[in-house]
């Protein structure tokens, strides 16, 4: 079983689903299979990316000419939608291919078929460490594969205890590595508060963000959990109405997103934050609304949560504890 990585949030994880691919990109250095082995394309980047060093060339190397060779028809394929927090799984159907269009960033692809998903929170700790690498391309250990194979079936599974294929991570990629998982491990704790809780998780971000806010009550809100503005009331601009959906598993459609744009003044702009994410149905649904309004799935609200933590209150802190760390250079 391989991972490959989705970018871009979900959306590039939707492109893999939609068109039955799974690809890997970096900058372009042609047809894989002009190629006679790993150490003609490393110098091939070498070349295009003198200033690269020799572990980010190798192990872009490494990966692409894996990506070409050791993948075979019926091995069966994993990658992540971070934005739902879903895994997705599939088979190999097909042999490598270079196609700079159907894809893009991704040029070099591989036919799917995918067949079951899987909700990260199903998976155990050790798994989910397991498929943090932040190899765009790594070989799942065969622990971790037992255990997706045998939630999908249904069965209940022995968690996987074996370390990660991370041949090609160099120091600043495990770096990288960890600060990932880090993220991964606040979204967790995010999803696990109550729905309340991550309308008060949102309020406070826009306090951190120099608004004031005024909540619903909990129970029925007609659309509109959060105001947020300059003097607290919504009498002055900007005024930002803000709908809260806590549903970890279930993304948002355009019929939520046209429900909540009915009835809101010219003068508004909204915010509509899905820990669920969005459908695609949904974001041109956003994209062509009268008024500003921006969707922030569980990506966008940790990202923007860790950005203006340093100002967010006690309260806010109290539903998200978290510490700085320093890191190597």
């Amino acid at each position: 079983m391989w991972m490959v990585r989705a970018g871009r949030g979900g959306r590039q994880a939707d492109e893999f689903l939609e068109k039955g691919l799974v690809g890997i990109g970096w900058e372009s250095r042609g047809d894989l299979r002009q190629f006679p082995d790993k150490a003609a394309l490393v110098e091939a980047y070498r070349e295009g990316f003198p200033d690269w060093s020799d572990g980010r060339l190798q192990g872009a190397a490494s990966q692409l000419i894996r990506f070409r060779d050791e993948l075979s028809v019926g091995d069966r394929v994993l990658t992540y939608d971070s934005s739902r927090r879903i895994y997705h799984l599939g088979t190999l159907t097909g042999d490598y291919a270079y196609d700079p269009d159907v894809l893009p960033p991704c040029e070099n692809v591989r036919p799917v078929k995918w067949e079951a998903e899987l909700d990260r929170d199903r998976l155990s700790l050790s798994a989910r460490n397991s498929l943090g690498s932040t190899l765009t391309l790594f070989r799942v250990p065969d622990a971790v594969r037992d255990e997706l194979e045998a939630l999908v079936a249904g069965q209940t599974p022995w968690p996987s205890a074996e370390p990660t294929d991370d041949e090609g991570e160099d120091e600043s990629a495990l770096l990288r590595r960890y600060r990932e998982e880090a993220v991964e491990i606040v979204k967790d704790r995010v999803s696990r508060l109550g729905a309340y809780e991550m309308q008060s998780l949102v309020a406070g971000l826009l306090r951190a963000m120099g608004y004031k806010t005024r909540e619903s009550a909990p129970g029925p809100d007609r659309g509109v959990d959060v105001i947020a503005s300059p003097d607290g009331f919504g009498f002055e601009s900007p005024r930002i109405v803000v709908e809260v959906k806590h549903r970890p598993h279930t993304a948002m459609g355009a019929q939520e997103i046209r429900s909540f744009l009915g009835g809101r003044h010219g003068e508004d702009k909204g915010l509509y934050v899905s820990t669920g994410g969005f459908s695609r149905e949904a974001r041109y649904e956003a994209d062509r609304a009268k008024i500003p309004l921006m969707l922030m799935d569980l990506d966008g609200l940790v990202t923007a949560l860790m950005e203006h933590y340093d100002h967010t209150d006690s309260e806010t802190r109290a539903l998200v504890p978290m510490t700085r760390v320093y890191w190597p250079t």
